[in-house]
Parts: C-alpha cells; sequence; structure tokens
C-alpha cells in the first residue's frame, strides 16, 4: 500500500480550464458591452443585433457534437489547443468588420472554434476526478463563465479606452485569450497516467475510483460505450437535457440582452453598465462555487445524489423565477441589480450541478459525446433566444414580455429534472450483460 500523501495535481488541471472558460466568456461578453458603439457607428436596429448575437449560438450549437467527438477519440488537449488558439484568432478579426454580415458570419464562426471547451471539460472529469469531485470540479470550471462575464464587463470597457474603440478592444481581446491558451495548455493535454507532476498515490487514488465506478476489472483500458442511441432512449438523458435547454435559455438570454436592458430601461452609461454587469455576475461567480462545494459535501455525507441533484434544481428553478417576477416591475437600477444578482447566484449553482452530470450519467467513452449533444440542444436556446428577444422588445417597446420569458425557463429547471435516475448509469444493463 503508497503510504505516500497524495498530491493535488487533478485540481490543478480544473484550476487551468477555469482560466480558459473565464477568458472564453470575457470573449463571449466582449460583444454585449460594445454593441452600443457598434450599433450606433455601424447603424444597426435591435432586431439586427439580436441576429448578430444569435450567429454565435449557431456555429457554437452546430459543433457541440462534432467537439465531443474530437475529445473522445483524440483527448481534450489537443482539441482545446486547436480551439482555444481558432477563437483568438477570431475575435480579432471581428474588430476589422463593417457590414452585418460580415459580423454573422465571423460571429458562427467564433461560436464553432469554441464549441469543444465544454465537452472536453466534461471529459476530463471522467479521466480526473472521482464521483464525489465532479460538482466542484463543474463549479470551478463553470465559475469562469460569470467571473469572465463579470470582469469582461469592466476589462473591456478598459480595453476600449486604451486600444481607442470598440474595434481594439475586441482585437486586445483576442490576443489576451491565445495567451491564456498556451499557458494552461501543459496542464490540459495530460492524463493521471501521463502526467509529469502527478505522484503515485494520487494516480492510485484516482485510478481505485474510477474501476470502481465504471466495473473495470482486470484492463483499465477497456472500451465502456453503449453508443449515443442507447442515450437517446433513456428518461435520464432527456430529463438532464431538457432542463439544460432551460438553463441555457435562460443565462444566454440575460447575458446577451443584460447590457443593452440596463442601458435602455434605466438610461445609464456604459461605465455604470460596466460595474453591474461585474456585480450581478461577481456573484454568480460565488452561486457557482458554493453550490458545486456544498453539493459534493453532501455526497460525501452519503446523502442519496438523486435526491440531493432534484431537490436543487427544484428550489434553485423556483427562486430564478421569484427573482424574475420581482425583476419585471423593478423601478431603479439598484432593485434591477439586487434582482439579477439573486438570479445569478442561483442560476450558476444550477449550472455546476448540469455541468457534474455528463460524467455522472454515462459510460466513460461516452462522456464527451453525450455532454457535446446536451449543449448542442442547450445552445439551439441560446441562438433562438436572443433572436425572440429583439423581436419582443421591438414589438412590444419594454421588457417586460422578455423577463417573463426568462421566469418560465426557470420553472423549467425545476420540472424537467423530475425524470431523472442518478443511480445507474445508462447502459451499464447492457455492458453488465
Amino acid at each position: 500500500m503508497n503510504n505516500e500523501k497524495p498530491t493535488k495535481v487533478r485540481w490543478m488541471v480544473f484550476a487551468s480550464l477555469f482560466a480558459l472558460c473565464t477568458v472564453n466568456y470575457i470573449d463571449r461578453a466582449v460583444i454585449s458591452v460594445c454593441m452600443p458603439a457598434i450599433e450606433e457607428e455601424l447603424q444597426f436596429g435591435p432586431e439586427l443585433v439580436g441576429v448578430i448575437l444569435s450567429a454565435f449560438f449557431w456555429g457554437y450549437t452546430v459543433m457541440q457534437i462534432p467537439a465531443g467527438w474530437f475529445a473522445d477519440r483524440f483527448g481534450p488537449g489537443k482539441t482545446i489547443l486547436g480551439s482555444g488558439i481558432l477563437w483568438g484568432v477570431f475575435q480579432m478579426i471581428t474588430g476589422c468588420l463593417h457590414s452585418s454580415t460580415a459580423f454573422m458570419i465571423v460571429r458562427a464562426l467564433l461560436g464553432a472554434s469554441e464549441a469543444p471547451i465544454y465537452p472536453a471539460s466534461s471529459k476530463l472529469q471522467s479521466v480526473w476526478l472521482t464521483k464525489n469531485e465532479r460538482t466542484r470540479g463543474a463549479a470551478i470550471v463553470d465559475a469562469g463563465s460569470p467571473l469572465g462575464t463579470a470582469i469582461g464587463g469592466p476589462l473591456i470597457v478598459a480595453f476600449l479606452a486604451w486600444f481607442g474603440g470598440w474595434r481594439g478592444a475586441l482585437m486586445g481581446a483576442g490576443i489576451l485569450t491565445i495567451l491564456v491558451v498556451l499557458l494552461c495548455y501543459p496542464f490540459c493535454k495530460a492524463t493521471p497516467d501521463t502526467s509529469p507532476r502527478i505522484n503515485a498515490a494520487e494516480r492510485e487514488y484516482i485510478d481505485n475510483a474510477l474501476k470502481d465506478e465504471y466495473k473495470i476489472s482486470g484492463d483499465a483500458n477497456q472500451k465502456l460505450s453503449v453508443g449515443l442511441t442507447r442515450y437517446l432512449k433513456s428518461f435520464t438523458f432527456w430529463g438532464m437535457t431538457l432542463g439544460f435547454i432551460c438553463y441555457d435559455c435562460f443565462w444566454y438570454g440575460l447575458m446577451t440582452w443584460g447590457p443593452m436592458y440596463l442601458s435602455q430601461v434605466f438610461n445609464v452609461n456604459i461605465m455604470t453598465i460596466g460595474t453591474s454587469i461585474f456585480i450581478v455576475f461577481g456573484v454568480g461567480v460565488i452561486g457557482e462555487l458554493f453550490g458545486g462545494f456544498f453539493i459534493d459535501h453532501l455526497k460525501e455525507k452519503g446523502i442519496d445524489p438523486n435526491k440531493i441533484v432534484k431537490w436543487s434544481f427544484g428550489i434553485l428553478g423556483v427562486l430564478m423565477a421569484i427573482a424574475m417576477y420581482f425583476l419585471s416591475n423593478a423601478t431603479s437600477i439598484t432593485m434591477a441589480i439586487i434582482y439579477l444578482s439573486f438570479a445569478m447566484f442561483c442560476e450558476r449553482w444550477v449550472g455546476c450541478t448540469f455541468w457534474s452530470l455528463p460524467a455522472t450519467i454515462s459510460q466513460r467513452d461516452d462522456v464527451g459525446i453525450v455532454a457535446g449533444f446536451m449543449n448542442m440542444l442547450g445552445n439551439v436556446g441560446g441562438a433562438i433566444v436572443p433572436v425572440l428577444v429583439g423581436i419582443i422588445v421591438m414589438a412590444t417597446g419594454n421588457y417586460y414580455w422578455a423577463i417573463i420569458l426568462f421566469l418560465a425557463f426557470a420553472l423549467g429547471i425545476s420540472f424537467f429534472p423530475l425524470i431523472m435516475n442518478l443511480n445507474k448509469k445508462v447502459g451499464a444493463d447492457i455492458l453488465k450483460a
């Protein structure tokens, strides 16, 4: 038996993924923060802004399953490296554009290049983390999304000043992306078997936990896959995926239109918008990390994971809906920020819980493609909702019904996961037979 104290290399891997996810969402936030200036210079109307904001999600959505397959087939490290360099390049190109058509095309390409980050992260969960650590791992990675959005606001405002406008800000964000990707790649490319930083004790701890979870005996390299078709017949898969669609619609709707909502409803300047975004999404970071660590703590106490997850989704979804109801009647920017911050705290807790599920329900060699399929369908909502919000705002002249739409998505988060069964992996009966 190995008495050596295990290293913590697995958490260094997820810290690097956290950095990547943070810069990923800085890249996504930049267009929303810059859009008032872009809209003014290039004379884009609300409907056109909605289409441009949604173009990212079409590229992102289409590439989800190929990205998941690529992470399963060639490894998450190479997938992340190629993805990150490409999305930095497309971000820089965006700063050179002059027409709405070019914006739509390049935003779609940017979305396609960013697609692998979450499927690859889910794949790394199945390689590096035990089943009682994955919500924490998902929380660490996914906390980068609200943090990137939070610091993206003031950072891009600073870029606007430093680099002389929205074009320079976009180019600066692209350069930042490439630098961060190159720094994180050495951690993401490694596995417990290949990492030069891991010691034997940590490797043994991970190997024993994964062998027990996947019921591996003898050959640790045996193929563990039941094929995507099997998941498409599973109520657990669809409970996860339909709930995730509601989550993504809520998240991307607020992320893309939140700055415009604050600007137009409360008539505040770009500095106030940047500060507001920092507060709202900064609270989201706290919610994500708190939720991830709290849920894993309950699992380690021996509480049924099935009950933990379902109760979490049920309570948090209702709380998000209540926050949206109050937001629809907000009369000051202070109250709007309070309601948005509370909703974001709950929403990010929901997010890390969803991102722990692909590795929980899937066989080892299916995790990437299952995560990709879930994220693909979720991002169909991300592609549609910005356009839908633009149409609603244009038709009604206000944001009331758009906010009520977000309320409905929050209730969906409570409802759909009820049909999941997290006490066994999909296809376990086939492999056992």
